[in-house]
């Protein structure tokens, strides 16, 4: 447990790069938070207002002025004290106010995973919206981000796992989209720890010795690289580092690669005058040492998207070892170590929002503002993966694009027009199809037709935010209109069942009444809803006809789920007379994270969140419909396949195993060849936990090899798999 932090000592470190600062707004702010604070203390046992000074601290060292540390103060009294919004306005005004609104998370009192991930959907994007105007806001964010993780070892595993999750998929990217390398690399190597904590103690210990053996060789090329500088007149500073754990961990897993076969874990930093004396230093390096190939990149002629501006070489040194010298400019190397920070827009007197050409990618986030909470986290994480092809136009205009974009990812990116009519591409001259990958360097020709539009079938391909949502917003208008439709012809159908052959709006049957009893603002609305199956067409009929006086002989009756075994105790959120069934490609259990998906005439049906199937199905908000489980019991049939090698008395092992879980077998299909055997079942379990120790005791039944769970597999072509993997065993 460490020391208070001295407000006293953050001030002078402000007053040292900003002597002009307003030190009466930072006192008042140190002292409110103090107040506000007073007995509070966090899950380390320190103070609580440890916290909010050491980010404070952080954004003092990134040299950001007093409005920023303020609210690095403030951060969390409305989220976390007795403090109101109006009572920081008074003593802070609207600015201060709005910033640390907009810092402040949205809470639920909801347990189901739903109502907490729109919870964080919001806060997100909320916080984005605001960082469009000031990007103070995500620099703070970042800081109370970089200090929580800091301090994570005294939460508990689940929270642990969570919050670092979080970090990787969202706050170390943004991090990167500010070009602030050196907190990325923190957040990025902290979370590492936690989430995969054998992994980097094992890779942190070879990187350790890597470094050990070859202490000599390293200390060999800084001294020659110092030399090369002094003997060529060139002013400048050699500096070496190991790149950060995280990064060098992703790298071997992605590529399938060992530490041997990495070329860049060893870095010398080379920081001089000027751009003119970067490329002299490249010459002077690949006349020294062996470049290998294919392994040089100029990221000064083409900078990255954050500002980082370097050249980057690989080289073969001393007894064949592996290293990358990274040459720029002293104000390149600022900006890649502080990015935004580095050329603070307050210095020329403007407030840092998203005009900035630095910062205008800050609006791609939070485009497609009507999706739906899992989506927009969907679309925020792939929008912010920090991988980049640069592809140009046949005019040689730059398109930057995330790896992995396609000819459509670029059409979009040019306008949304030449992405809806996109028929097809030429790259580097070649016709290609649209699922095609761009590389960097391509030349991207889009050819279009007015008569085209977008397929649903590219969202299975493109990557980009923006095309993503192009693309749905034109299928959802689509869908919509077939909705509507429809949804008249179903009313009109239940009309003539009735007896009453009229068409709807005509005769005094005005579909107003209806519109206004369900809440709806438009007729086309309510007949969109009837064509999605949100409501049944002798629901809005029996509302027509008791509007009108006549009997009630079309009321509806409530549609339930089904009773006994094959109920599903799944609730729809504000409705609970939907039908709701089970999807069978991912068979959710109590205890899954799931999402609703109306279908046509069939109720609701329920999946997993992680389901493959739940992103091609839900291509439209309308059919994604809020659902969570209910708080009755009941069992759920789950099929399992059980591989075993084949000797008397497995299949009674088996079943006594599941017995001893507390299941019960409804169906069971048994076959054997060549020593292995399988047998498929069907068995009740009531949710995700009873499946788990299902499986477990079936597992330590001697001689099971294996259990797969959701899938009745082909008997022949999984006896022969096994039988092959059994045979190679044996030799």
């Amino acid at each position: 447990m460490g020391t208070l932090p001295r407000f006293d000592d953050i001030l002078e470190q402000v007053q040292a790069y900003k002597p002009t600062c307003d030190e009466d707004l930072l006192r008042r702010a140190y002292v409110f938070s103090a107040m506000a604070h007073q007995g509070q203390v966090r899950a380390s046992g320190e103070p609580y207002l440890v916290h909010p000074l050491e980010v404070a601290r952080i954004l003092a060292e990134m040299r950001l002025d007093e409005v920023a540390i303020a609210v690095g103060l403030l951060h969390d009294l409305l989220e976390d004290t007795y403090v109101t919004e109006e009572a920081l306005r008074d003593q802070f005004g609207d600015r201060i106010t709005n910033l640390v609104k907009a810092l402040t998370k949205i809470t639920t009192l909801e347990k189901s995973y739903a109502a907490r991930q729109a919870a964080q959907a919001e806060s997100f994007r909320r916080m984005l919206l605001a960082s469009i105007e000031d990007v103070r806001v995500l620099l703070v964010k970042l800081a109370d981000r970089l200090h929580n993780m800091r301090t994570l070892n005294f939460l508990d595993e689940g929270k642990r796992q969570r919050i670092s999750q979080e970090t990787l998929e969202i706050y170390a990217p943004l991090a990167h989209r500010l070009g602030m390398g050196k907190m990325k690399a923190e957040l990025e190597d902290l979370a590492f720890w936690h989430l995969f904590p054998e992994e980097a103690h094992r890779l942190s210990s070879e990187l350790a010795a890597r470094r050990e053996k070859a202490s000599a060789a390293i200390e060999l090329v800084r001294c020659e690289l110092e030399h090369m500088l002094e003997e060529y007149s060139i002013a400048g500073e050699v500096r070496f580092r190991i790149k950060h754990l995280y990064s060098i961990w992703r790298k071997l897993t992605r590529q399938g690669i060992s530490l041997d076969e990495l070329f860049d874990f060893l870095a010398f930093r080379v920081v001089v005058e000027t751009v003119a004396h970067c490329y002299a230093v490249l010459g002077v390096v690949h006349q020294r040492w062996k470049p290998i190939p294919g392994r040089f990149k100029d990221y000064i002629s083409v900078a990255k998207s954050n500002g980082y501006q370097s050249l980057h070489t690989s080289l073969l040194g001393p007894e064949g070892l592996p290293f990358e010298v990274q040459i720029r400019t002293w104000d390149m190397d600022e900006v890649a170590e502080k990015g935004v920070a580095a050329h603070w827009l307050y210095k020329e007197g403007k407030d840092p929002g998203a005009d900035h050409p630095r910062l205008a990618w800050l609006r791609s986030l939070v485009e497609g503002q009507q999706e739906s909470p899992r989506e927009f986290l969907d679309s925020l994480r792939l929008n912010l993966y920090p991988e980049e092809v640069f592809c140009y136009t046949p005019k040689g205009e730059l398109v930057r694009l995330p790896r992995g974009a396609t000819p459509v990812d670029f059409a979009y990116a040019i306008h949304t027009e030449v992405g809806n009519t996109c028929v097809g591409a030429r790259v580097n001259g070649r016709l290609v199809p649209l699922r095609t990958v761009l590389k960097t360097g391509d030349i991207v020709e889009i050819q279009t037709s007015p008569h085209q539009v977008p397929r649903r079938g590219w969202l299975d391909f493109v990557v980009t935010a923006r095309a993503r949502s192009k693309i749905k917003g034109f299928l959802k208008k689509g869908e919509k209109e077939r909705a509507r439709v429809l949804g008249r012809k179903l009313l009109e159908r239940e009309a003539k069942r009735l007896g009453l052959a009229v068409k709807l709006g005509l005769d005094g049957y005005n579909l107003k009444e209806a519109v206004s009893h369900y809440g709806f603002a438009k007729e086309e609305d309510l007949l969109a809803a009837v064509g999605f199956g949100r409501l049944s067409a002798r629901e809005v009929m029996a509302v027509l006809v008791r509007d009108k006086g006549e009997p009630e002989r079309t009321a509806a009756p409530k549609v339930r789920p089904p009773s006994g075994a094959d109920a599903v105790v799944v609730e729809v959120v504000g409705d609970r007379d939907f039908l709701t069934f089970r999807a069978k490609c991912c068979q959710p259990l109590p205890g899954d994270a799931i999402v609703g998906y109306v279908t046509r005439g069939r109720g609701v049906a329920v999946h997993r969140q992680s389901c493959p199937n739940v992103r091609r199905l839900v291509l439209a908000p309308e059919r994604e419909i809020e659902v969570r489980w209910g708080a009755g019991g009941g069992s759920y049939p789950v099929r399992l396949a059980v591989f075993f090698e084949d000797r008397p008395g497995m299949l009674a092992a088996i079943s006594q195993a599941i017995t001893n879980a507390g299941s019960n077998i409804r169906t069971c299909h048994l076959a054997t060849e060549d020593r292995c055997g399988v047998v498929n079942l069907e068995v009740d379990v009531s949710g995700r936990d009873h499946l788990e120790k299902v499986v477990g005791l079936i597992r330590r039944v001697s001689g099971v090899t294996h259990v797969d769970c959701g899938s009745t597999p082909n008997h022949r072509n999984l006896l022969a798999a096994r039988g092959a993997a059994a045979t190679s065993r044996d030799h």
